[in-house]
């Protein structure tokens, strides 16, 4: 009897040991999958104003907390082109980027 409980201590440890490695693993995890997305009415608000800036495409992603303004919200066109439209609490525009890795990041607003 004594074994058996050996052999379920053992096991019960090997399973602590992994759930606490698969827990540090998602802790150092990047950043992309701690992004909030922009819900409800603010996702409505922050969609049009972000397709009145760019003159039309589709919103395929928002965030919000970024790390350059309150909401971020990307637009991507027909062509493929993508370009993040930076947004202040009020729905303003603050800044709009190229998001395409060949354009460095430039500013497609100035």
């Amino acid at each position: 009897m004594k074994r058996k409980t050996n052999y379920a201590l053992a096991s019960v440890a090997i399973v602590v040991a992994s759930v606490g490695a698969a827990s540090a693993a998602v802790a150092a995890s990047s950043d992309d999958e701690t992004d909030t997305p922009i819900v409800g009415s603010e996702l409505d608000q922050a969609s049009r104003a972000a397709l009145a800036a760019t003159a039309g495409g589709r919103v395929t992603e928002t965030e919000v907390g970024d790390e350059d303004s309150y909401y971020e919200v990307e637009v991507t066109f027909d062509d493929g082109r993508q370009v993040d439209v930076q947004l202040d609490e009020q729905f303003k525009v603050v800044q709009v980027m190229d998001d395409s890795e060949s354009a460095g990041q430039g500013s497609a607003n100035d």
